[in-house]
């Protein structure tokens, strides 16, 4: 591999973290670099889950393009406002289900 692999950022609810691991393994295994949401496994404190909010804006600042998970079309409120955000800073965001 010679050329800068492309860095993909997963965006999505946490009700879709087991999906965006596979997607993680696959999108690495073609050899991409993945950045994903940290899998806090238990609901995390409101000051945990601004802390997570900011680190995953800074993955998303890294990012050539943006995939978000949606199984059924579903974006939530987070997950929305991230969308918002990688827009915003010109990232090219993709969905992996129709809207």
């Amino acid at each position: 591999m010679t050329a800068r692999p492309e860095v993909v950022c997963l965006c999505g609810s946490a009700r879709f973290m087991p999906r965006m691991q596979e997607l993680a393994r696959e999108l690495g295994l073609a050899g991409d670099i993945v950045l994903a949401p940290v899998d806090a496994e238990t609901a995390p404190t409101p000051q945990q889950k601004a802390t997570l909010d900011a680190l995953h804006r800074h993955k998303i600042d890294l990012a050539d393009r943006v995939l978000v998970v949606n199984p059924g079309g579903y974006v939530g409120e987070s997950t929305a406002a991230e969308v918002a955000y990688a827009r915003d800073r010109g990232k090219p965001v993709e969905f992996t289900d129709a809207r």
